[in-house]
Formats: structure tokens, sequence, C-alpha cells
């Protein structure tokens, strides 16, 4: 027995597939209704995720360097994070990241300022004239960063990573975005003290500036002893401050012989 469908019965049924959302009744090729469902899942988290890098970029730099910087367990995590950090304009200007130098877990760790010219073509702190210098003072108070020992070793780096263009002075807004990543650095490093070379250096770690009237004067940071001093780019250019430099070492040196108490 044959069953008719007239006109009408037709349209009818096309209406009703019409409604429910149908769009073709013939395919030339077979439509695989799970890999729909996972492309669709694919293209939805590839959104969310430039939804999150839109608000990474849009989020507080400071808060971004805190993150990156807590989450590195040693020094050699610490620097990849800081190569990693994409928050910064300074690296995108700089040729080399200047992480540190000397030995890890001396007793003194210096903390300049920023990289110059010759520090970013080799990628070491302080290594022109005003590095130079820096090495003889330490080596007349028995220190050097070749040392291999913790007692006679020093450990250096600087507040910012990476060279400022024309060796203009660290902004506030650098200086700050740069901090988290100082303060872990000397958490992993773990000295027994610190000098600050220069007024950027206690701008950053002790919140002031003004190294004439703070240069000399023990103060305390981050649970450590520390002794501000003249920076040697500033003794090349004034001679004269050199007696209050050496004043300086040798009561640097007095504190490591009766110990960072």
């Amino acid at each position: 027995m044959e069953s008719a469908l007239d006109w009408h019965s037709a349209r009818a049924m096309l209406e009703w597939q019409v409604d429910l959302g149908v769009t073709e009744t013939i395919s030339e090729t077979p439509v695989n209704r799970f890999e729909a469902a996972r492309e669709a899942v694919a293209e939805r988290a590839a959104r969310a995720a430039v939804a999150s890098v839109a608000v990474l970029a849009e989020e507080d730099p400071v808060a971004l360097a805190r993150a990156a910087s807590a989450g590195a367990g040693d020094l050699d995590a610490l620097r990849g994070a800081l190569a990693d950090f994409e928050a910064c304009p300074l690296k995108r200007g700089a040729r080399s990241l200047v992480f540190s130098d000397g030995l890890p877990g001396a007793r003194v760790m210096v903390i300049g300022e920023a990289p110059g010219r010759d520090e970013d073509r080799e990628g070491r702190p302080f290594v022109g004239r005003a590095g130079q210098l820096l090495d003889r003072m330490l080596e007349a108070i028995g220190l050097s960063r070749g040392a291999g020992e913790a007692e006679r070793a020093v450990y250096i780096t600087n507040v910012l990573p990476w060279r400022p263009p024309q060796n203009r002075d660290p902004k506030p807004d650098e200086i700050a975005m740069m901090l988290p990543f100082l303060e872990r650095h000397v958490a992993l490093a773990r000295p027994d003290m610190l000098v600050l070379m220069g007024n950027i250096s206690c701008q950053a770690v002790l919140g002031r500036r003004g190294i004439t009237r703070l240069r000399g004067l023990w103060a305390e940071a981050w649970g450590r002893p520390v002794m501000p001093m003249f920076h040697p780019a500033y003794l090349l250019r004034t001679p004269q401050a050199k007696r209050e430099a050496w004043a300086d070492l040798l009561e640097l040196k007095a504190r490591l012989e009766k110990g960072a108490t």
C-alpha cells in the first residue's frame, strides 16, 4: 500500500522543520556534531584567553611584578621571571638583562641604581669606570666580587635590570615596578647586610633620598642592616668625597668583623 503525501501535508512538514531550526535537509558531507561541539568549546577558550591577556595588560604593573617575583624559588627562576616580564618598557630598549655579579650567599650585597652603557653591553653590573672604582674600594677592605668564599665575597645587583635611555635616572614608576623583584632578590641571595650605592638605591630600599645625609649611617630594611654610600660614579666626579667614602668602608669592615647583629 503506497502512502501519498499531498502538497499541503508536505508544506506543513517543511514549516515544522523550519520552526525547529533546520536550515538544510540534505548535505553533501556528513556533519560530526561531536566535533562541532569540541570546536565551539575551543573557540570559547581562545576568546577567554584573549580577554585574559587584555585584562593583564590593563592591570597594575606593580601587581604583575609582585606575582611574577613571588613565584621564583631560586635565583635562576628569578632571572627567568625578569626575562619574561613584559610590563616594563625599559626592556624593549635595552640590549641585555643585567641581573647580578659576584657570589650568591656572600655576606655583603651591593645594590646600585641601573645599568649604564658598558653594563648593558656586557650584561653585568658595575663593569665601567664606576665599577672599576667599586672593585678597588671593596678590595681596600678585603672584599672582592671574584672571591669564592662568602666571608670575602660580595654579591652585586641594581634596582633596575635594564638600562634607561641615555643613562637617565630611573623614574619613580620604574622603581616601584622593579621593587618586588629586588626584594625577592635580596631574600633569595640571603646576605647579612646591604650596601646601597647612591640616591636611587636609597629611594628604592629605604624610601628616602639625600645621600649626603644618609651616607655612613646604618639603617634597616627587609630585616637586614643597610649602609648607604656615595655611588662610585659620584666619587669620580667629586674626588673630595672619597674621604667620606673611605670612612663608610671602614664602618662596613668593622660591622663585618663584629658580625651583622
